[in-house]
């Protein structure tokens, strides 16, 4: 997989540097910039995963930057800021932006605000799947995601729910990785309300039922209690 590219434009040295190191600690690769000039002379001939767009640039309103980066490049953009007006969230949005956090910030939440804009560029990618890449093996079980199909060893076909499917096909992408319900619940759409984590369950616990999964002592949804879930096992894409 291609190490993710993370341009940060900045005039903050110290913002710049914390965000930097941030990000290669996760494991992705940075350019660093302190003005807009410099940063879309670089932009021409580049081809970022993601931008993170200060607006206060001592040359140029970062809003308007915003616009130019989502007018001419796929890059997606993240604003962090410390203007915390609602209007100048909602105007960073609504120029392309991808999500706003604001300064003073924790810069582990920033790398997590960035994980998330690529687990939904992922699984945007993934929904363009041809029928043909629809069927998974794992376990004893095969699916068919677009029928909503579920077979198992001994025949048995069980039709799955819209969310059920959109869970499991969440799982099956991301076999033996941590999801935590937030991450379960941006995949599977809808507004994060404060009873998603209980939404989130509900839909688990219906899965495991139908994939006869022992929610008392599960072998392949295993709860990890104040993370997530986890999905056990190796998947083939047939």
């Amino acid at each position: 997989m291609t190490q993710p590219l993370i341009a940060i434009v900045d005039d903050e040295p110290t913002v710049c540097r914390l965000l930097a190191d941030a990000f290669e600690d996760a494991g992705m690769a940075t350019a660093v910039f302190s003005n807009g000039r410099d940063f879309q002379r670089w932009l021409k001939s580049a081809e970022p995963t993601v931008c993170v767009v200060d607006l206060g640039l001592p040359d140029q309103d970062g809003l308007a930057l915003v616009n130019a980066i989502s007018r001419v490049s796929r890059a997606a953009i993240l604003i962090v800021s410390g203007r915390a007006q609602v209007q100048d969230r909602i105007a960073g949005l609504e120029l392309g932006a991808d999500d706003y956090v604001i300064k003073p910030f924790d810069p582990t939440e920033v790398v997590a605000r960035v994980r998330a804009i690529l687990r939904r560029d992922a699984a945007r990618h993934a929904e363009d799947r041809t029928d043909d890449a629809q069927r998974a093996r794992f376990g004893e079980f095969e699916v068919n995601l677009s029928t909503y199909e579920l077979s198992g060893s001994g025949g048995n076909l069980v039709t799955l729910s819209q969310a059920e499917a959109s869970v499991l096909r969440l799982f099956l992408e991301k076999p033996n990785q941590l999801l935590s319900r937030a991450q379960i619940q941006e995949y599977i759409g809808g507004s994060l309300s404060e009873n998603y984590d209980r939404s989130i369950d509900v839909r688990v616990s219906r899965l495991r039922t139908k994939l006869n999964d022992d929610p008392r002592s599960p072998t392949q949804i295993k709860t990890i209690y104040g993370g997530g879930y986890v999905f056990v096992g190796e998947v083939t894409w047939l």
